[in-house]
C-alpha cells in the first residue's frame, strides 16, 4: 500500500503522518521510495491479511527488486531525518545509480535507517 507526493519536503512532512494515522507503524516494514526523474516520494509498506487499500484511499505497487548498495543511519527522530540526503549522497559518489530504479528509504526502527541506492550487478 502505498501514497505519493512530490518529493518536497513540505509535502513529505505532510504525508508521512497521514500515512501513519491510516495503517499504523506497529508490526509493519515502511519504505519510502524516491523517485528522481518524476520528482515523487512515496512511503509504503506491505499489505497485510485483513488490509483494504482502496478503502484507505491507498494505491498499490512494488518495490523494485535488483542489486542495491546500502548504507545505515542510526540516531532519534527528527534529527536521522535531516541525515538522509547526505547519507543517499555518500553512496551515490561510491557507485553509480541505476537511474531507472527509484532510491528507497527503509524505516527499520524508529532510530535505524537503511538506506538503498540501486545498482547495476
Amino acid at each position: 500500500m502505498q501514497r505519493t507526493t512530490a518529493d518536497e519536503l513540505a509535502g513529505i512532512q505532510r504525508l508521512w503522518p497521514s500515512f501513519e494515522q491510516l495503517v499504523g507503524v506497529r508490526g509493519r516494514k515502511i519504505y519510502a521510495r524516491i523517485d528522481e526523474q518524476r520528482n515523487t516520494y512515496t512511503v509504503c509498506t506491505p499489505i497485510k491479511e485483513n488490509d483494504s487499500p482502496d478503502s484507505l484511499g491507498l494505491s498499490v505497487g512494488t518495490l523494485a527488486g535488483g542489486w542495491y548498495l546500502r548504507g545505515l543511519l542510526v540516531g532519534e527522530p527528527p534529527q536521522v531525518y535531516g541525515l538522509i540526503a547526505d547519507g543517499m549522497a555518500e553512496l551515490q559518489s561510491m557507485s553509480p545509480a541505476d537511474e531507472l530504479r527509484p532510491l528507497v528509504e527503509f524505516y527499520r526502527r524508529h532510530d535505524r535507517i537503511e538506506l538503498w541506492l540501486p545498482i547495476r550487478p
